[in-house]
């Protein structure tokens, strides 16, 4: 073959430069290169001067029908339509010429070196017609994304609404959609319309065009978290392996009135403590489909506006507690001394009767034969800890709910009243997670273990609830891992999370492993137990930030509907006129710049202003 011969090379013209090793070396575009012979075709045998005068090189504009006529829908050489098209091209015009002939519609050209078929006319016309009509429809839609461009620009930045005209220009506001739900990070419209390429900026043109309302929460989405509980279906449930009967005692499941997800239960026999979890472990095992789909979400997610669940609905319904006559739990048997402190723990499965009641419920009947000793041994693990240094914080905090009705979202923002029994269930979970620890340090059994190291408090804290505030600022953060430590918050020796394995990842790899180690079977690897709950904590932080960001949303919205609100602030902490302030009512931390300085802890009655939805802001002023 010539050195210099023109050839097609990935469907781009590429030289001949020469052969050695049975490969042939080519000039491309990109560079010299060593290909075999059956990657390329020949499109000109003869010599070319140079690879730029092949792609810069024109032909005359060719007539083919006489072509067409001649070969009378049979089959020719690319050589011999070149030939009778054009009769003297040079070998750079051939890359030119290959292109006008596979572009046109009355020939079927794969490759040079193959025949090319002849279309009849009617194929050839059928097919222009669709080519044309395709760019046409092609011209239309960018002259129509150029009117969107410029429309989309007045309106945000001239306030012409008249410009705008939302059912024409919908589908072009999906892309913009993408990038407030952080599903991309770019969109060329608006760059295009020079506008900020931000979920923010994004987030404000959808409200602000009408494509999204105001209300429309973009969290969970953006932080990556599913809105809708799985519906994957739960192996069946046969209970079939060894467990206590405990139905003669009655447990208590005390929670929020209303609450559809009770996942413990606590009672005293007399002698020990029982606090039973429910037990979605024993079914959802390690790498099941359940397991694996849990782990990727991390958590259950509760905004004001509705659950996902971590489990589904199905595993709720299975194994949450005191919903059916009968519940099957992972029960903690705790025998304490005088002090509550931990004696003995023994951890197994149990078959228990469940009476439900909410916390106001629990408050009333405090004193009743069953509830009085479960009161008074969580008064003394508040004691013992407190004693072992444990900080307790006191900062307002309220229910947020959305109520939907005729497709129009309304807030409500309730103060949350920490009743005596709530307290008190708090306190059991501390037991169990304390248990729970104490049972898996003492069987050698790879474990995860929650710790945290201790507060700088200063020397003098001040009252009230800017008190609170400096000791929720001096708290260290949390740590996760296989080796036991002091959980110094809290006042506890060692300690894990358990008590939630419907609701928590982590939780419910504790109990597959607690449960591994109670059948006798071999347990999950330290390694293999720091992936999944590492896997497990990204997903779950993610669920908390989400979590955090649409109470931030709806507290805005609920300001937003309510325009006349005013509401009590306390100072925090200042500099000069520059204040954090808590607003209790609404559960509501930010700084505001004071009209005079004032003390930590005075009062002042606020107003919001400025308040910006897509960025999650709210200015306070003083009233």
């Amino acid at each position: 073959m010539n050195t210099n011969a023109i050839v097609l090379y990935k469907n781009r013209p590429a030289l001949i430069k020469g052969q050695a090793d049975g490969k042939f070396e080519i000039e491309t575009e990109t560079g010299i290169k060593k290909v075999r012979e059956k990657d390329f075709s020949v499109l000109a045998p003869n010599n070319s001067s140079s690879l730029k005068n092949i792609l810069t090189a024109a032909c005359p504009e060719p007539d083919f029908n006489e072509a067409a006529d001649f070969f009378e829908e049979g089959t020719a050489l690319f050589s011999e339509i070149s030939e009778l098209v054009w009769e003297n091209l040079n070998p750079e015009q051939m890359w030119a010429a290959w292109l006008l002939v596979s572009a046109s519609p009355l020939f079927i050209a794969e490759s040079p070196d193959l025949p090319i078929k002849i279309r009849t006319k009617e194929e050839a016309e059928s097919i222009a017609a669709a080519a044309l009509k395709k760019e046409t429809e092609k011209q239309a839609e960018e002259q129509e994304r150029k009117e969107f461009i410029s429309s989309l620009s007045k309106f945000i930045t001239e306030k012409k609404e008249e410009n705008f005209d939302l059912k024409k220009y919908s589908h072009f506001l999906q892309e913009i959609e993408a990038l407030a739900l952080e599903k991309t990070d770019k969109s060329k419209l608006l760059n295009e319309a020079h506008l900020k390429e931000t979920p923010e900026s994004a987030h404000k043109i959808l409200i602000s065009t009408g494509y999204w309302k105001i209300e429309k929460n973009p969290y969970p989405t953006r932080f990556k978290h599913p809105l809708n509980s799985p519906k994957l279906e739960l192996p069946p449930i046969e209970h079939n392996k060894k467990y206590e009967n405990l139905t003669h005692l009655t447990s208590y499941a005390i929670d929020n009135e209303g609450s559809t997800d009770p996942d413990d239960a606590v009672c005293f026999d007399g002698e020990n403590l029982w606090i039973h979890i429910a037990n979605p472990a024993d079914i959802i095992t390690p790498d099941s489909k359940s397991d694996m789909d849990a782990r990727k979400r991390g958590a259950t997610l509760y905004i004001p506006e509705g659950i996902s669940r971590m489990l589904g609905e199905s595993a709720v319904d299975a194994f949450a507690l005191g919903l059916h006559d009968d519940s099957y739990a992972l029960s903690f048997k705790l025998k304490l001394n005088d002090s509550a402190e931990i004696l003995d723990v023994d951890i197994l499965r149990t078959k228990i009767k469940v009476s439900c009641i909410s916390f106001e419920k629990a408050d009333e009947e405090k004193l009743n034969a069953n509830l009085k000793p479960l009161f008074e041994i969580a008064e003394k693990n508040r004691k013992k800890r407190e004693a072992a240094g444990a900080v307790s914080i006191d900062m307002p905090e309220v229910q947020i709910k959305v109520e939907t009705e005729n497709d129009n979202q309304k807030v409500f923002i309730n103060p949350y009243n920490f009743t005596e029994s709530f307290l008190m269930i708090k306190e059991m979970m501390l037991l169990a997670g304390e248990a729970a620890a104490r049972f898996a340090f003492k069987n050698n059994i790879p474990f995860q273990y929650v710790s945290q190291e201790a507060p700088e408090l200063p020397k003098k804290l001040p009252e009230g609830l800017a008190g609170e505030y400096r000791k929720r600022k001096a708290m260290r953060p949390r740590n996760v891992g296989t080796i036991p430590a002091m959980h110094s918050a809290l006042g506890i020796a060692m300690y894990s999370q358990i008590t939630s394995p419907l609701r928590r990842y982590g939780d419910l790899v504790a109990h597959q492993q607690l449960l591994k180690f109670i059948d006798g079977n071999e347990v999950m690897k330290t390694d293999d137990l720091l992936m999944r709950i590492a896997a497990g904590d990204i997903a779950g932080k993610n669920c908390s930030y989400a979590e955090r960001a649409s109470r931030q949303h709806w507290t805005l919205i609920y300001l937003l509907q309510n325009p006349d609100w005013q509401g009590e602030a306390v100072i925090l902490e200042t500099i000069k006129n520059n204040a954090r302030i808590s607003i209790p009512s609404i559960g509501y931390e930010t700084e505001m710049r004071l009209k005079k300085e004032l003390s930590i802890n005075e009062r002042i009655n606020v107003k919001a202003e400025d308040i910006d939805i897509p960025n999650l802001t709210v200015r306070f002023v003083q009233v």
